[in-house]
């Protein structure tokens, strides 16, 4: 049995994506992390993590770029503000036969694929507090109006940035299927806020996996670990849940753009500087998706050969 990690990502988040792996390596050295290109522009991001932290491409491109054309054809090409999320479905055909998938605007504060330990029960993990924020982002209220989904069902809903499962559970022909049937049902689903996959994925999981799991439901009440959460308190460059004590698994900056002044900045900041000369904030330079350096000049001469 193989575990590993999978994530998505182009030359865009380059700088998230280096601060994620450091702190996977940080804590763990062996798992293998296989990088889901975004797009086509990756080639500069693939070296990099590769040299440094032995991020290897999925190999099957082709399949990843068939998957995903026809995904989105199937919704119609321009209904997705963000149709290549739907990359990341290439996970249950990869290489591990059990997986964790990681967005690259997380890092993490233990040896995170340990979570995968709760396979011996179940067939998908997710951990997340998606639920407590009600069904908004993932879906409509007509999903309660036509009884979709009970109350309990709707408790284990999940952000589609972190979660973890295992190779097969979906076929190439099944997951077609769940798409032409959402597609036929669009208001069940809250796509406000462009997301994209996430109603999805979550439709995906709660109609079609029984043995799931959120981590969050554990009886002692795993910490939280959303970014825009105020309370965590600082120990180290990890935090801690006030609420039960516990040290998070991980943090993640979802909706949040990572620059300075964003929440729990300086614990980002910490872990994408690992090892190297710690920039002032002033020498960051702020983009749409958050913050980039100069690494990404400095890998282009390399790639050129400059």
């Amino acid at each position: 049995m193989t575990r590993g990690i999978y994530i998505t990502a182009n030359d865009k988040v380059i700088e998230q994506a280096i601060a994620l792996l450091k702190s996977i390596r940080f804590y763990d050295k062996d798992t293998p992390v296989v990088l889901i290109p975004y797009d086509d522009n990756y080639h500069i991001i693939a070296k990099k993590l590769n040299e440094d932290f032995g991020v290897t491409v999925y190999p099957d491109l082709d399949f990843i770029e068939r998957l995903s054309i026809k995904l989105q054809s199937i919704f119609g090409e321009d209904f997705f503000a963000r149709p290549n999320q739907f990359r990341k479905q290439a996970c249950w055909f990869g290489e591990f036969d059990e997986f964790l998938y990681i967005d690259t605007d997380i890092v993490v504060f233990k040896k995170i694929v340990d979570d995968l330990n709760y396979f011996t029960d179940y067939d998908f993990i997710c951990y997340d507090y998606q639920h407590k924020a009600g069904i908004r982002n993932v879906f409509s209220q007509k999903v309660i109006d036509d009884q979709v989904f009970a109350e309990s069902e709707l408790r284990d809903m999940f952000n589609g940035g972190f979660w973890a499962s295992k190779k097969g559970l979906m076929s190439e022909e099944k997951i077609y299927q769940i798409f032409e049937e959402c597609a036929e049902n669009i208001d069940y689903f809250d796509f406000t806020y462009k997301t994209s996959d996430q109603p999805i994925i979550n439709y995906m999981i709660l109609k079609n996996v029984e043995k799931r799991f959120n981590l969050a439901h554990e009886p002692e009440k795993n910490p939280g670990n959303w970014a825009g959460t105020s309370h965590f308190q600082q120990n180290g460059y990890q935090l801690i849940d006030p609420s039960n004590n516990q040290t998070l698994h991980y943090l993640h900056w979802a909706g949040i753009k990572i620059q300075p002044g964003c929440p729990y900045w300086d614990i980002w900041k910490h872990y994408r500087y690992l090892g190297e000369t710690v920039p002032d904030d002033g020498e960051l330079i702020k983009t749409e998706t958050g913050i980039k350096t100069k690494v990404l000049q400095r890998v282009k001469k390399i790639l050129k050969g400059k």
